[in-house]
């Protein structure tokens, strides 16, 4: 399988690199670059950056790096015809794929775009048929009922499936493989294919950029005077099945809409359920998600630190209080989140508060504790504290909260609640935490996945690194100005010379892999999302690094000229007039004729043997 290097190029530059990153990283704009954290590997502070304009990423702190089917592959683990498929098909262009060129590849729904557009077209079918079809006139009713109003049904692209065997997969001519691969269906016991969905509301799933993935469904409750949708026994919530292209660990159920309200304010609100997600959106507070059916687990939190460093939990108080502490406090430190919790009336959930009360759903957001706090006030909820035994048993519970959490400061401070709470001396209680065997030399450590330990390319002069990102970022202004003798170290001169080759930067990049310069390839890559530094006000940049290169460059033959004088190689009446000229033109590098004293240098640095570092 073969695509013509055309159609290659003609997808990268249709696909907008910081759109597609975006979708899962908070990007910032930084000079004309997006910065952001990394999303390969665990970082505190943002080292990855996006060249928008040249389509590339760079990360600072593990070196990864590459473009936007670099991206797609490295993200999604597919081969290179599978990401280019995806990027293509985003981009609306078709590709003539040349399936006899090789092996690799593969149709039908190893063709994820097929999947993808299965599912799009069930999630269109199951909206209009809850705008329009009769039969789903008691579904209207419900979600009147809940307080859905048009808008909202259209914003987040309700459906309906009927209560029929296979209308879905009849209506829109299903191959039997892609839609029990899509879950959209099944094949029964009598062999027949049949809808997976059935009586149900349902709640489209789109991934962060907007794609159709799966389905949520949910039955109607009974009406009273009525009969049951069906005799089924059926689950209130079912879900579309895991799929190539929909894994319920790493999807969060609205991300796609709350996005832009996640990166505003750093903050995300995780409910249990699509319903409350919606109820979010409806009080004004449009940045809620919600799990697919499944436990907040650590992948969640590694697609929700890309975008928010708060994570509020609005679970009913039971379940909220039912994660284990141990993995809370673990991703909170691994991922550097803050975890808190929305302290909701008892037995309420998010859609009946906003039904009620949306201004008390709003002010759950704003005023939520964190994680141990919530957890510490559960404990003491309705305790005794009267009598002695009393602010004993109390302190107790509360101490067995406190001791999970693996800060020694962050249990100090909360034991000195306990202690001004309950009336005990706190020494005493610090000494019960110990005894609970959560000392630091027994707490379990950490695993925190570093950054990879690995140099940056490009060696360390940064005269000659910053002359190079001059000459990718205004090639105009500096390239004119340089030549290969100016360049000291040898992978930054042969990345030099690449640029000035005249070829686009991309295509440099692709023919140092293919000749074997992976350190010219890393060391353009990198540059090509950094920018040049900028000079105090009135100062000409291009010149003062190009100064830079020629003192250094004059310098080094200097040197070696001197050297061979003292050595008897050289006699110094044969280079004495030569050095004196040298060393009066790189006084004048900084006067009003620097420039020409620059060019009479570079000359005479082309016609000697200007001396290298190697490797």
């Amino acid at each position: 399988m073969s695509v013509a290097p055309e159609e290659i190029a003609q997808v990268r530059a249709a696909t907008d690199i910081g759109t597609l990153i975006g979708e899962h990283v908070a990007l910032r704009k930084t000079g004309r670059r997006l910065t952001g954290l990394c999303p390969f590997h665990e970082e505190k502070t943002p080292s990855f950056s996006v060249n928008v304009e040249e389509g590339l990423y760079y990360c600072f702190g593990c070196q990864a790096k590459g473009d936007a089917i670099t991206f797609v592959r490295e993200t999604q683990h597919l081969d290179f015809i599978d990401a280019l498929r995806q990027l293509a098909e985003r981009a609306g262009i078709q590709l003539h794929e040349d399936r006899e060129a090789g092996g690799g590849g593969g149709s039908g729904w190893r063709d994820k775009s097929v999947l993808y557009d299965a599912v799009e077209r069930a999630v269109v079918w199951y909206h209009e048929r809850l705008l329009s079809a009769p039969d789903a006139g008691r579904a209207r009713d419900y979600l009147r009922s809940r307080g859905y109003d048009a808008d909202t049904v259209r914003e987040f692209r309700l459906g309906w499936a009927p209560d029929d065997w296979d209308q879905l997969v009849r209506s829109l001519s299903l191959p039997s493989e892609v839609a029990t691969t899509s879950g959209l269906g099944f094949v029964n016991k009598a062999g027949r294919l049949q809808d997976a969905m059935r009586a149900r509301v349902l709640f489209p799933i789109l991934d962060p950029g907007g794609r159709s993935i799966a389905i949520g469904g949910r039955i109607l409750p009974a009406t009273e005077g009525r009969a049951p949708t069906s005799d089924r026994v059926e689950p209130k919530y079912k879900n579309t099945q895991e799929t190539p292209i929909y894994q319920k660990r790493k999807t969060l159920y609205g991300l796609n809409w709350a996005k832009q309200d996640v990166v505003a304010t750093s903050e995300i609100v995780v409910c249990e359920g699509y319903t409350d997600v919606i109820a979010f959106f409806g009080a004004g507070v449009r940045r809620a998600v919600a799990t697919c059916g499944t436990a907040l687990a650590e992948d969640h939190f590694r697609v929700m630190r890309n975008f928010a460093k708060r994570i509020v939990l609005a679970y009913d108080a039971d379940a909220a209080g039912q994660h284990a502490a141990e993995s809370v406090y673990q991703w909170e430190r691994t991922h550097e989140v803050e975890v808190a919790v929305c302290r909701l009336p008892h037995g309420a959930d998010p859609a009946d508060l906003a039904r009620s009360d949306p201004d008390a759903l709003v002010a759950s957001v704003r005023d939520a504790v964190p994680f141990l706090q919530f957890r510490l006030d559960a404990a003491l909820a309705g305790a005794d504290v009267s009598t002695p035994e009393g602010r004993a048993r109390a302190a107790e519970r509360a101490l067995d909260v406190i001791a999970e959490h693996p800060s020694d400061l962050v249990r100090d401070q909360y034991i000195m609640q306990v202690a001004d709470r309950c009336r005990l001396d706190p020494t005493l209680l610090r000494d019960d935490v110990a005894r609970r065997g959560r000392t630091p030399s027994n707490r379990p450590p950490l695993r925190v996945r570093p950054a990879a330990q690995t140099s940056l390319p490009g060696g360390t002069d940064r005269a000659g690194l910053e002359a190079l990102r001059f000459a990718l970022h205004a090639p105009d202004l500096m390239l004119p100005r340089l030549s290969t003798v100016l360049f000291s170290d040898d992978v930054q001169r042969r990345a030099y010379e690449a640029i000035a080759s005249g070829v686009g930067h991309l295509e440099a990049i692709d023919d140092a892999r293919a000749s074997g310069e992976e350190d010219v390839a890393d060391l353009l890559s990198r540059l090509l999302v950094e920018e040049p530094q900028q000079q105090g006000e009135g100062a000409d940049p291009v010149t003062s690094v190009v100064a830079q290169l020629v003192r250094h460059a004059t310098r080094r033959v200097l040197t070696a000229r001197e050297s061979a004088v003292r050595s008897g190689d050289l006699e110094a009446r044969d280079v004495i007039d030569e050095i004196s000229v040298a060393k009066e033109l790189v006084a004048r590098l900084e006067g009003p004729d620097g420039v020409d004293a620059e060019h009479e240098l570079v000359e005479w640095l082309a016609a000697e043997e200007v001396p290298h570092a190697v490797g």
